[in-house]
């Protein structure tokens, strides 16, 4: 099944840590570029991290020294790990995956787990 599943969200008080997971198929993980995004309420949808296949990660200037992008190949899963968390790291947090093309001509796929919420409280 070619679904993403986010798991790990809750509340937290500042300066906590949680771990967040995501799940994915075997197809869509192997070859994937997989995304941690978040969405705090009445705001745009932004990119937090990114981590490719072969383990290169970015991460947004915002959260950059305090989380942590990782994946298990065995198990098919990303993680993201969140250290520090500040009240402005409320929002629900989403999985993406971005598959490339099996063919030259072919297009890229992407795929959109259904969110986890996290609340920082002060």
């Amino acid at each position: 099944q070619d679904q993403l599943a986010e798991s790990g969200g809750g509340l937290v008080q500042a300066g906590g840590s949680l771990r967040l997971s995501c799940e994915a198929s075997r197809r869509v993980f192997s070859r994937g570029t997989m995304d941690w995004y978040r969405q705090a309420s009445g705001k745009q949808r932004e990119l937090v991290a990114t981590i490719t296949s072969n383990g290169r990660r970015n991460y947004a200037d915002s959260v950059k020294g305090r989380f942590t992008i990782s994946r298990d190949n065995a198990d098919n899963t990303v993680y993201l790990h969140m250290n520090s968390l500040k009240p402005e790291d409320t929002a629900v947090y989403f999985c993406h995956a971005t598959v490339p093309p099996a063919i030259v001509e072919g297009s890229v796929m992407e795929y959109w787990g259904s969110g986890t919420l996290v609340t920082v409280s002060s």
